[in-house]
């Protein structure tokens, strides 16, 4: 790869979805995406690049998902969904026992984990939950992470990572060598293909919103724009729940840390928000990439 093809590419990237590589990245690139040439028929790299700028679509979407992360396992680092049990849940309750209902967003949902995750912890809390209406939107860059996390068929490794075996037992259902979600708890969650960096307005608010491990792969500037339009999104009283190495201080005023619960965020004034001018240099509104929950 030379120069200018590796600078094409962190471009190509950045504005598709979001990722933001630095200088020295050029490995990780080879090493995704030679393979995909390979397969695609193409004699390397440069003729990748040629085939990209002749605005080839469906090579577009398969660059940009080759280089998606979709780390992801069952209730994942435990501490935020501990906050989720012990902390988020508790209060919206309390805030919507007139209303009796609470939406949920999983932006980067990767193959469903982080959703069915919240899905279990809100089925373990029983008769709190009887006759309220619960909606969990799961989103992701990627398609093909997607169309698995609606299947709900995980691999005995999969099922080995995080899960509970008693959540295991109740929740799952196996078959061969594979275990799969049980269709009330599918019905769940609604899962839609979603760019960060593109406008998801058309979502609607939210009670609760799960952003984590996402936007340390954005640069600084739109990783501020999208923290301004999520927290045009969430109710007042909502919270925002981030991965344990990103954090909204020194970024945005429209969330605040609370305080004793690492990654949890209240909004400010998301009203205020909303009327803000776009920060100087950001990107224009585009969306989300990585997938780890």
């Amino acid at each position: 790869m030379t120069p200018t093809e590796y600078e094409y590419l962190r471009k190509f990237l950045r504005d598709h979805s979001g990722l933001d590589l630095s200088a020295d990245k050029q490995y990780l690139i080879e090493s995704r995406l030679l393979p995909l040439a390979r397969k695609a028929g193409l004699s390397g790299i440069g003729e990748l690049v040629q085939k990209l700028q002749a605005g080839s679509s469906a090579l577009i979407t398969n660059v940009v998902e080759a280089m998606t992360t979709n780390e992801t396992f069952f209730f994942r680092d435990k501490v935020p969904f501990d906050h989720f049990r012990d902390t988020i849940m508790p209060e919206v309750i309390k805030a919507r026992a007139g209303r009796r209902s609470v939406r949920i967003w999983c932006a980067a949902g990767s193959t469903g984990q982080e959703p069915y995750s919240l899905a279990m912890s809100l089925k373990e809390m029983g008769a709190a939950l009887t006759g309220w209406r619960v909606e969990i939107i799961a989103t992701d860059l990627s398609q093909e992470v997607l169309e698995k996390a609606k299947a709900g068929i995980y691999s005995q490794f999969e099922v080995q990572r995080g899960l509970p075996i008693q959540m295991l037992m109740k929740y799952f259902k196996q078959t061969g060598e594979t275990w799969q979600i049980n269709p009330e708890l599918r019905a769940m969650i609604q899962h839609r293909q979603l760019n960060l960096l593109h406008d998801f307005a058309q979502l609607g608010t939210f009670d609760v919103i799960f952003c984590r491990n996402v936007l340390i792969y954005f640069d600084q500037d739109t990783k501020i724009n999208i923290f301004n339009r999520l927290a045009r999104q969430i109710e007042g009283d909502g919270f925002l729940v981030l991965g344990a190495a990103e954090t909204v201080v020194g970024l945005t005023d429209t969330f605040r840390p609370i305080p004793e619960r690492r990654g949890l965020y209240k909004p400010n004034d998301p009203r205020a928000a909303a009327a803000k001018p776009a920060v100087a240099g950001a990107a224009p509104p585009r969306m989300a990439v990585m997938a780890g929950r």
